[in-house]
């Protein structure tokens, strides 16, 4: 159950948090993760504010493929209009307000489900059936209202925010560290949507740091992760990021001897960024997967989960066999992840919860914390 601290003393606890200097950091307090309070100064502050993470582009390739989500209470659905664009829409009917479209698929025009309103991909309303003794249905007039879509590094991004600066100018940082990537060019192999019962910033922290591998994956990756190795430069205002050196053992992580962009020691450099507020990515020469978050109240998060290859991987014969056994691999992680988060989750709910100092390889937490205490604060 969620604590019943106030919003006010939740806030006032992380600002106080986030003052002191990483030499002397402590982990957020337990407030900021069970407030209900708390939660709807985030979906204040935060998501109705910031950019969001839909998806990639790469997934949606034809004229109406669509999918859905929910930001901030808000249904929104991403289409590929007949042009080729993306485009991104309320997806609530204009008539008695049922949602339209659901999870993902292809489609030749938008039809509720409960009137049989019908809508082009543009969001024009078609056509609606039994409404012509209606004086004031004036179909020329009724358009799905639209919501801010930006296509970035191959990431589709959404905002609800009209006076967001542009995805594009707001993660120029990030492009100009992997620029040489091309992260816009790998394909999307694997695409999941899952529900995790642990607050949606405990997952967001466990991607951001590499400190728990060892243990948390003991099973899996923990064995080849070698703490020395990882680096944790200081965050930037739009993100944080880390890195590791991937081992040669596994070739679909290293660069393609097809690539020629990457050179010397990026080849095998691994970075695991953080872009705010909630689209993880770990990237790879060879191969990406990422999660984008969505708080469900305080205790679950809506997870989309997705994956796949670079583009010289993906040309290569044996690249496909290579990812099923890296997908597998992602599956027996993420089992260990949320089984050590939802501990975490009802840890942070206990009366006798306190933070503790955060180590070294846990900078991308502390300046996770700078930028939620400046949002909520804002």
């Amino acid at each position: 159950m969620p604590n019943s601290i106030t919003d006010t003393s939740a806030v006032a606890a992380l600002t106080a948090n986030a003052a002191k200097p990483f030499e002397s950091a402590h982990a957020m307090p337990p407030g900021v993760y069970t407030s209900d309070e708390f939660l709807a100064a985030e979906i204040k502050h935060i998501f109705k504010q910031d950019w969001f993470c839909a998806g990639r582009a790469s997934s949606l390739p034809e004229p109406g493929d669509f999918s859905t989500l929910e930001l901030a209470g808000q249904p929104v659905m991403v289409v590929r209009d007949k042009n080729g664009a993306l485009k991104a829409h309320s997806n609530v009917c204009l008539h008695r307000m049922s949602t339209l479209l659901h999870g993902r698929g292809n489609t030749r025009s938008i039809v509720c489900p409960y009137h049989a309103w019908t809508y082009n991909l543009d969001g024009s309303l078609r056509g609606a059936p039994a409404m012509k003794a209606n004086q004031s249905f004036c179909k020329s007039s009724l358009k799905l209202p639209s919501v801010r879509c930006e296509v970035w590094l191959g990431w589709i991004m959404i905002s609800l925010n009209p006076e967001a600066p542009t995805a594009a100018s707001q993660l120029a940082e990030v492009e100009a560290l992997v620029g040489d990537y091309h992260m816009e060019n790998y394909q999307e192999t694997f695409f999941e949507t899952h529900v995790w019962d642990t607050n949606w910033k405990v997952l967001a922290e466990n991607f951001m740091e590499s400190y728990h591998l060892p243990v948390c994956h003991a099973g899996t990756i923990g064995g080849l992760s070698r703490l020395d190795e990882m680096v944790c430069p200081e965050g930037l205002e739009a993100f944080n990021y880390h890195t590791i050196l991937k081992d040669e053992s596994l070739s679909i992580a290293m660069a393609h001897d097809n690539n020629t962009s990457l050179m010397g020691e990026r080849r095998r450099t691994t970075y695991l960024l953080a872009i705010y507020p909630s689209l993880l990515i770990t990237l790879t020469p060879g191969y990406f997967w990422y999660l984008s978050l969505h708080p469900q109240g305080v205790g679950k998060v809506q997870i989309q989960f997705g994956g796949g290859m670079s583009p010289e991987h993906t040309a290569d014969p044996e690249a496909a066999q290579h990812f099923d056994q890296l997908k597998k691999l992602l599956d027996d992680v993420n089992v260990e992840d949320r089984g050590c988060t939802e501990k975490v989750y009802r840890g942070l709910c206990s009366e006798m919860a306190v933070p503790g100092p955060l180590s070294h390889l846990e900078r991308p937490n502390y300046d996770f914390a700078q930028y939620l205490a400046a949002k909520v604060n804002s």
